[in-house]
């Protein structure tokens, strides 16, 4: 396959722990819309797909895009839940907090 360049897409792979939080998504959404009794040609329609992407998103593949996915999540009324995701970096505070620590250790 060729993209708008001229130049062969490759796929990534993806991690294996990745994989299966993509596939635990796609199940929630499909709970999520299976409880709001939406059916597959509807809510397709809603997020502006066709029913094999449906499928896809639903089955966590992980070459959907992650606007289709927040369009999913809108459509379900869960969009708010993508303002929690990487919204606490521990680990960016503590890495911060070690070059701190090192600069004034240094400066001493």
């Amino acid at each position: 396959m060729t993209n708008i360049y001229g130049m062969s897409k490759s796929t990534v792979p993806t991690f294996p722990r990745a994989q299966k939080q993509l596939i635990a998504l796609g199940l929630r959404l499909r709970l999520a819309r299976k409880r709001r009794k939406l059916g597959t040609e509807l809510f397709a329609e809603r997020i502006g797909i066709s029913r094999e992407t449906l499928r896809r998103l639903e089955k966590g593949d992980a070459t959907i895009a992650m606007g289709t996915f927040m369009r999913a999540l809108r459509v379900l009324g869960l969009d708010s839940d993508l303002d929690r995701l990487a919204a606490d970096d521990e680990l960016g505070r503590k890495l911060q907090d070690l070059e701190l620590l090192g600069s004034r250790q240094n400066s001493n």
